[in-house]
Formats: structure tokens, C-alpha cells, sequence
């Protein structure tokens, strides 16, 4: 088959319109058709290979395990504000077990991880008879096509199975999908390509015993039998003199240099370094979170860890919402229920600062102390549902009042 006839097979099964055009191999169009953009470096990359490199292993690890850790629960509206619908059979699904074998959080990490790798995660939805959404179920990015309906224009996925392939509506499919549904490290592949060379380059340096002490040279030619005898003895010489210390004596013309570093051999680390600050900016994550500290201080190390909420996990957490409320709720649902992330803990500063925190709420009359009981896991104490401010109102009894004596 030639590139027009692999074209259009591939526009087939990915749902595009089949157009009679010719592309080189080498045609850029034709890489981004197909997926796949071979890098200047020579290294080839892909989702699992890229995580060998140590910082996009973090960098993946620290957004998916993020949100696996993260508390997810269905709310409702009511009068009075919301009220979380643990009655609902979903709330089972995204806050506790996914599935009989797999827990919410769990599938969480392995779908964003799947959407970092592979530009997209997926889950199919099993449900009651009566169409209540009972579990989650994983599926591999590799066995799911994205097609579009030709009338709606909705999402199609053809799932592939033993049975064969099984076309599924977009309201029975979880779909995490990545930025333009296309995997950073694909965009990133010539850094990240960069960051394995100089991973490489250390290793292979490293591991073939560094560098030279010394070069021993002379300009001198010498004959075969004479020059291994001399080199014996200047050899023996220059052992001698690594063990006492002393001064190194040379004649017949031999020289020692040692060997100097060159340039990209000084700048090594800060290249490694540079490579990481590339990648922490290929997955939106501050460069402190990847422990590259050169410029971290304890100031902006708390401001970045607020910037990696509202700046990279944000995005992520509003795919998360917006496709379980896409499989998971009714049309009538949405109306009135809704999905959050808990992301208190994210925020939590030191324990002087928190307290602090929590006693302005308090006092504010912002929060009840049962409130705040509650967010440390404490047992409520008996009042302590009353927005009241400690340091105005007294709970203590107040004196009983004498009798008065007569005079």
C-alpha cells in the first residue's frame, strides 16, 4: 500500500474525511496526521519510555497522584445552600470505589496518568437496570477510537473488545482528555529528548570511568621495544609519585598534562538544570515541585505550590467535573447536583499559620468551632454549632446573686 492508501486508512478509522492527497514520509502534515513527529535529537519517545527521564516521572506522578488523593464529592442544591447526596449511586463511585477491584482515587490516577502519557484516559460506565450508574471501569488508551457523529457531531468511541469493535455514545464514556487531547510529551519531545541525551551523556561518562588524571606524552618517536620499556618505567614512575607526593621527575622528553574540562563539560549540571525547568514548563508544574531549588525560597516555594493548584491542577480538575457530570448525572441532575473537589488540603500552610486561619474564621463568625472541629477530625463539643465570637460572648454560668442582708 502506498502513503495515499495508509492516509486514508488512517483518516477512516479516525473519522476524518477521506481527501485523495499525497504525502511524503517526511512531510510534517503527514507526522501530525499519524501521531507521531520524529525528533532533531534522534531520540525516540513515547508515553512510558519519556517516564525514565526523572523529572517527567515527577512531574506525571505529582498532577496524577494529586488528584487521585483529592476528595471528590456529589453535592445538591437546596434552600439552604448544599448538602452532599450520598444517596446517590455516584457518590459511592467518585468518592469510595470506582469499582468491586479499584478505588475512586485510584482510577483518578490512572486516568489522568493515562491523559499525561497518551493524550486521553478512559473509563466505561456500568449501570442498574434502571440506568444509575453503578461502576467505573478502566479502559486502555489503545483500544479506544474517537469518531464523531455525522448528524450531532457529538463523540463516538468505538471500543475494541474480544467480541469485536463496539460503538459507545458519548453520555457511556468518562473522557479525561489532555490538552487538544495530545499528550505533552509530544509537544515536548525535543526537551524531554534533550534531557534523556544528557542523561545518557553522564551515564555512559560516568560509567566508563570518567576522565583521564593525566596524558604522558612524547614527540619523540620511539622504537616499539624501547618505547614499552620506557612507558614501564615512566608508569612506575608516576605511581611512585601518586603515593609519596613528592615531585614528579620526567626526561627524555616526556610531558604530563592534565586533561581540562571543557565548556559543555562545566556547564553540564546547569544544562541538566535547565532541562528540568523545560519540563517543569512542558507540564504546567512549578519547577520547585520537580526539586530543582536553585531559586526557591521558602516565600515563593508557598506561592508556587498555590500556583500549581490554580494554574495546572485547575484545568485538570474542571475535565474531571465536566465529564462526570457528563456520564454520571441525568439531564434532570444537572440541574440541581453538582461535582467537587475537596481542595482544603492543598492550602494548608504551617500549623501557626492554620491556627491563625482558623481562629479569624471563628471569630468572624465565618465558621462555627464545630466547623473547624471537623475539618481537624475532631468530635463537635455541645454549642459549638453557633456562629458566636469566643472573645466577645462568655459560655460561662453566670454568678448567682446574693441575697441581700438586711440592714
Amino acid at each position: 500500500m502506498n502513503f495515499t492508501g495508509i492516509v486514508s486508512s488512517a483518516k477512516r478509522a479516525f473519522g476524518h474525511p477521506v481527501e485523495k492527497k499525497a504525502y511524503s514520509l517526511s512531510s510534517p502534515d503527514f507526522a501530525d496526521l499519524i501521531g507521531v513527529r520524529p525528533t532533531y535529537s534522534g531520540v525516540n519517545l513515547g508515553g512510558q519510555s519519556a517516564l525514565y527521564v526523572p523529572a517527567v516521572l515527577q512531574a506525571v506522578r505529582l498532577i496524577s497522584e494529586t488528584i487521585g488523593s483529592l476528595p471528590c464529592k456529589v453535592y445538591r442544591e437546596t434552600a439552604d445552600g448544599k448538602e452532599a447526596a450520598k444517596s446517590h449511586s455516584a457518590y459511592r463511585i467518585v468518592h469510595k470505589r470506582a469499582n468491586e477491584w479499584t478505588g475512586a482515587g485510584d482510577l483518578r490516577t490512572r486516568l489522568t496518568a493515562d491523559a499525561l502519557l497518551h493524550g486521553n484516559g478512559y473509563a466505561r460506565v456500568v449501570r442498574f437496570e434502571d440506568g444509575r450508574p453503578f461502576e467505573l471501569h478502566r479502559l486502555k488508551p489503545g483500544r479506544v477510537t474517537v469518531l464523531e457523529d455525522e448528524v450531532t457531531g457529538a463523540p463516538v468511541y468505538r471500543v475494541s473488545e474480544r467480541s469485536g469493535a463496539r460503538d459507545f455514545p458519548h453520555t457511556e464514556i468518562l473522557h479525561i482528555p489532555s490538552f487538544l487531547a495530545i499528550s505533552p510529551i509530544s509537544f515536548g519531545k525535543e526537551g524531554i529528548g534533550l534531557a534523556a541525551i544528557l542523561e545518557r551523556h553522564g551515564a555512559q561518562f560516568f560509567g566508563s570511568g570518567a576522565r583521564p588524571t593525566g596524558i604522558i606524552s612524547n614527540e619523540k618517536p620511539q622504537g616499539s621495544e624501547a618505547g614499552a620499556k620506557t612507558m614501564a618505567n615512566v608508569r612506575a614512575s608516576f605511581n611512585d609519585w601518586q603515593k609519596g607526593g613528592g615531585p614528579l621527575f620526567l626526561d627524555s622528553g616526556w610531558k604530563y598534562d592534565q586533561p581540562a574540562m571543557t565548556s559543555t563539560d562545566a556547564q553540564f549540571l546547569e544544562n541538566r538544570l535547565e532541562q528540568v525547568r523545560e519540563i517543569a514548563r512542558i507540564f504546567g508544574v512549578p519547577p520547585t515541585m520537580l526539586f530543582e531549588l536553585t531559586r526557591g525560597t521558602w516565600s515563593n516555594t508557598e506561592q508556587m505550590g498555590a500556583q500549581f493548584l490554580q494554574l495546572c491542577l485547575r484545568p485538570w480538575l474542571d475535565r474531571w467535573t465536566d465529564a462526570m457530570t457528563t456520564v454520571l448525572l441525568s439531564e434532570d441532575e444537572q440541574d440541581d447536583h453538582y461535582f467537587e473537589f475537596v481542595t482544603d488540603d492543598l492550602m494548608r500552610a504551617d500549623a501557626a499559620s492554620r491556627t491563625a486561619n482558623m481562629t479569624a474564621l471563628v471569630t468572624n463568625r465565618i465558621m462555627t468551632p464545630n466547623e473547624v472541629r471537623a475539618i481537624l477530625n475532631l468530635q463537635p463539643l455541645p454549642g459549638g454549632d453557633e456562629l458566636t465570637n469566643p472573645h466577645t460572648t462568655s459560655n460561662a454560668a453566670s454568678a448567682p446573686t446574693s441575697a441581700k442582708e438586711p440592714a
